[in-house]
């Protein structure tokens, strides 16, 4: 699993309660691009329209031998899922309050484009904050036994 793109800030912003693995529909160049490295997903979200998912606001750079005249980087790419996933999702998020939110952008070890996927929950500033000091504690904990 070769990772290409991740979006660190959805750990500190969202509380995560499921993950599913989504594929994504792309053009030979856009996967050529990926391929080295030109992607991002950081500010890209995940809607439902008419019964599928969509990944917005995600840039991938133009291929560099591609002759694509009008390619636009940031352009709506659909997302593969099963049957099953997409009740599960669009239930959670019309009930529940939740986001869908993409997590992790990565080729899979048969060499297709995967997108990791969290239904997650907003934060609030309090939650941050708690989360940063677990983190602290942890690290300082560690320390701790690697001295003892």
């Amino acid at each position: 699993m070769k990772i290409i793109a991740a979006n660190n800030r959805a750990n500190y912003n969202f509380a995560i309660s499921n993950k599913i693995e989504a594929g994504i529909v792309l053009t030979g160049s856009e996967v050529k691009s990926l391929r080295i490295n030109t992607g991002s997903i950081r500010g890209s979200y995940i809607i439902e329209q008419n019964g599928e998912l969509w990944l917005l606001n995600s840039y991938i750079k133009k291929y560099k031998n591609s002759n694509d005249k009008n390619y636009d980087p940031s352009r709506n790419r659909k997302l593969l899922v099963t049957k099953k996933e997409l009740n599960k999702v669009s239930g959670s998020i019309r009930q529940g309050g939740f986001t869908i939110v993409p997590i992790s952008l990565y080729f899979s070890d048969k060499g297709f484009a995967k997108l990791s996927c969290g239904i997650a929950k907003g934060k609030k500033k309090i939650d941050k904050r708690e989360s940063i000091k677990q983190r602290d504690w942890n690290i300082k904990k560690q320390r701790l036994l690697k001295n003892n």
